[in-house]
């Protein structure tokens, strides 16, 4: 079933699938579809194709997609997700409000997965159903009523997340200076390369952002910097036909064999090498 709310007001959007045979996204192709996603796999473990890569996908277990990521499913129909729009729901907006729900989207790289045991999997159940009940309602206020079970469902998959991800000594506010440098790459790669760029927007010194991702994640702040790099420049090569000199400069790069080494050293392979590698890297890979 596909359920979809849409508020001409306000242009905001948000649709629930469940159980449909075909779900997915390619932001090259549908780049006006800015949306975020949460999906969960009911059904056994499958793969999820992300940027043209599979990735395990457990059973019973949630996942935060971003709107510039393009993915489709092994076995759609297993599948329940939400997809709403800034207009709905903006998560750095109400990022305070909830508690830092942006951990969900933007304090991960890579794709997340949140486990959930019976117990939790029941909860999200009954809201799924509130949910198809309030799609189903059609009054003034099933706007109010929508955005609010959304919330509600954030801040369950953002504790999870957290406590699956976070060791206990790392605190809410370090938290958030990682989250927000993160959302500064997301918004600035393109033109920001370097960690002291970063570093003043957040008002923070080089040394402090590289003690943070030591206990975060133990990665530096500029291999985040170069890992967003390249892969939008994977997805360009991928889903665009630039060249190579056009992707190294839409990415700010003037010296465009800069540009290729960074690319090789990341990856392994040349632009041009990953543009000719065989079929498994493109989306539609894989079982149907």
């Amino acid at each position: 079933m596909n359920y979809c709310f849409h508020d001409p007001l306000t242009e905001a959007n948000l649709v629930l699938n469940v159980g449909e045979p075909h779900l997915e996204h390619s932001f090259f192709a549908e780049t006006r579809k800015a949306v975020l996603t949460v999906v969960w796999n009911r059904g056994p473990d499958q793969y999820i194709w992300l940027d043209g890569e599979p990735q395990l996908f457990p059973a019973g277990c949630f996942a935060p997609l971003t709107m510039n990521q393009t993915f489709r499913f092994e076995r759609a129909r297993d599948v329940v997700s939400w997809q709403f729009d800034k207009p709905l729901y903006c998560i750095e907006d109400n990022d305070r409000e909830v508690s830092c729900v942006g951990f969900l989207f933007w304090g991960q790289r890579g794709f997340l997965t949140i486990a959930a045991d019976a117990a939790q999997s029941e909860a999200v159940d009954l809201l799924l159903r509130l949910f198809v009940s309030e799609f189903e309602a059609r009054d003034p206020i099933q706007g109010e009523m929508l955005r609010a079970l959304l919330k509600r469902l954030l801040l369950t998959l953002n504790r999870l997340a957290k406590a699956q991800n976070l060791h206990a000594g790392f605190q809410d506010a370090d938290l958030d200076i990682v989250r927000r440098f993160n959302v500064l790459v997301e918004k600035n790669f393109r033109r920001l390369h370097q960690v002291q760029d970063y570093a003043e927007l957040l008002h923070k010194s080089p040394k402090t952002l590289a003690n943070l991702f030591g206990q975060y994640n133990n990665q530096t702040p500029l291999a985040v910097i170069h890992a967003r790099v390249v892969l939008e420049a994977k997805r360009l090569l991928l889903y665009t036909d630039s060249s190579v000199k056009e992707i190294a400069y839409q990415l700010g790069f003037e010296d465009v064999s800069h540009f290729s080494r960074l690319f090789k050293k990341s990856l392994g392979l040349t632009p041009g090498e990953l543009r000719a590698a065989p079929a498994r890297h493109l989306p539609g890979f894989g079982p149907a």
